[in-house]
């Protein structure tokens, strides 16, 4: 799908900008990294000259010890050679290199390197050249001077810089194209899924071919493959992070709405029933049941059954609905879960008078968690029971410590889960056996509701299910080690 005017003059502000920044960090990078080698070569080659000329003065020197020092015509000779020995009339002058251990014959000498100066070559001008000079004394105390010309060795190194600053030059002119090219390269992918995030956040409306090719640069990610993800080769290290945050998010994206499309679809459905019941007996009421009595009362029982489930319905929506906003208020206190269970089964018992009760525990077991919704997931686990259990079942409820946990299951003699159905118990409007769902009166979120609870506590659930005998739903929770155990001949609760 081609971008809008506006999106691609983004996009190419924000290549420019990108590929600007990091094509002048990488100049400037090779810059340093080339003026870095150039002093070093610089360094290297100068220390090397300087050890040349040392030698040869080293070596002058012992010649000058062994035959004296030249006259001034002989000097003059020697000017037309690369060095020149005379004597001088003065102590001498020059420096004293540190750190190092000066040669035989050179161990009082002073040392000037002069790019500037020169010595005259008969009776033409004086020429410009670079020199090495070494002021030392004779054994009988004579001041002289040795003076190299290193013109010849100078000007090879000063050739050879310039050649290769001009190479530099041109690498670094070629390295800023070409890195301009590796850098949008590179860049691609992510220039991509930033025109597609502007494009989906634009909220024009898109045809569903429009979002099928616009999932289709997003790797063949569409609308109709959620499951698929953002694969980035080996060689671009760099983008797996990225791509891992974004193929986790597509995963949250793609439950979220997934669970969100199957809520609102079983929500619609749910609601859709009695609403249609309710319809329906208003009818009957507006055409015959205004002078019939019997059908009045049939229709007004009818509907007030009918809100009466979908009150109950819409209760555990907003209570789902209010968990997943995190808007939930929990309040923690300790308490002991033997209790909470003792008056749940007191107040069950009472109600239904079909099935038979039980109850096993034998000690208090604190836990700290919300009286409220603990007591709420031991209701919701009763009445599941309860309604899947033939009348006169037995229905136990019991209470233990295990190690640092406490457990709190609910056993039933019902029709028990079937291992395909079991995975699926907690999920939202999920029922096992559907055509049972009007006789029971279920909604298919309590257990997910349960579910909920117990995990926001820390929790979790362990069911165990036969088809045919009977199903037991434990409820897992930390145990309170702050709160103090009980005595042995402490009373407890008891059905």
């Amino acid at each position: 799908m081609p971008m809008s005017n506006t999106s691609q003059r983004s996009a190419g502000r924000l290549k420019s900008s990108i590929v600007l920044r990091l094509n002048t960090r990488l100049f400037f990078r090779l810059l340093g990294i080339y003026l870095g080698m150039d002093l070093l070569l610089i360094a290297l080659s100068l220390g090397g000259l300087l050890f040349w000329a040392e030698h040869q003065c080293a070596d002058l020197a012992a010649l000058v010890d062994e035959r004296g020092i030249p006259s001034a015509e002989t000097s003059a000779w020697m000017a037309a050679g690369d060095y020149t020995i005379t004597a001088l009339d003065r102590d001498p002058e020059g420096y004293v290199y540190p750190f190092f251990s000066p040669l035989e014959g050179l161990e009082d000498a002073r040392h000037t390197l002069d790019f500037h100066g020169g010595f005259a070559t008969g009776s033409g001008p004086q020429v410009t050249r670079a020199v090495y000079t070494v002021e030392l004394t004779t054994a009988a105390g004579e001041p002289y001077a040795i003076t190299l010309d290193i013109q010849g060795p100078v000007g090879v190194m000063s050739l050879a810089l310039r050649i290769l600053l001009v190479c530099q030059a041109l690498s670094l002119l070629c390295n800023l194209f070409k890195n301009a090219g590796t850098i949008r390269k590179t860049l691609k992918p992510i220039q991509e899924l930033a025109a597609a995030a502007r494009t989906l956040g634009s909220g024009s409306a898109m045809s569903p071919e429009e979002l099928q090719a616009l999932a289709g640069k997003l790797d063949q990610i569409n609308a109709t493959h959620l499951d698929r993800r953002i694969s980035v080769p080996g060689t671009q290290k760099e983008l797996q992070t990225l791509a891992a945050a974004i193929n986790a998010m597509l995963d949250r994206i793609n439950a979220a709405y997934r669970s969100q499309m199957r809520f609102v679809s079983d929500a619609s459905h749910e609601l859709r029933t009695p609403i249609a019941v309710i319809q329906g007996y208003a009818n009957l009421l507006n055409r015959w049941g205004k002078d019939d009595p019997e059908t009045r009362q049939e229709a007004i029982d009818a509907i007030r059954g009918e809100a009466d489930s979908m009150k109950e319905l819409v209760e555990q929506l907003l209570f789902l609905a209010r968990g997943d906003n995190d808007s939930m208020h929990i309040e923690m206190e300790t308490f002991d879960l033997t209790a909470v269970a003792a008056e749940v089964f007191k107040e069950t018992e009472m109600i239904d008078q079909t099935h038979r009760f039980s109850a096993d525990w034998q000690e208090a077991v604190p836990v700290q968690a919300d009286v409220g919704l603990t007591k709420q997931a031991l209701r919701i686990l009763v009445d599941n029971a309860i309604k899947y259990t033939p009348a006169g079942g037995r229905i136990t409820l019991s209470v233990r410590r295990r190690g640092d946990t406490a457990r709190l299951s609910v056993q039933d003699e019902g029709q028990g889960i079937d291992a395909a159905s079991l995975p699926h118990i907690f999920d939202r409007f999920y029922r096992t056996d559907e055509s049972r769902t009007r006789q029971t009166g279920g909604t298919g979120l309590g257990l997910a509701i349960a579910k909920w609870i117990v995990e926001r506590h820390g929790g979790w659930f362990e069911v165990a299910s036969w088809v045919g005998v009977g199903t037991r739903m434990t409820v897992v929770l930390p145990l309170d080690h702050a709160a103090s155990r009980p005595s042995k001949d402490q009373n407890h609760p008891a059905a």
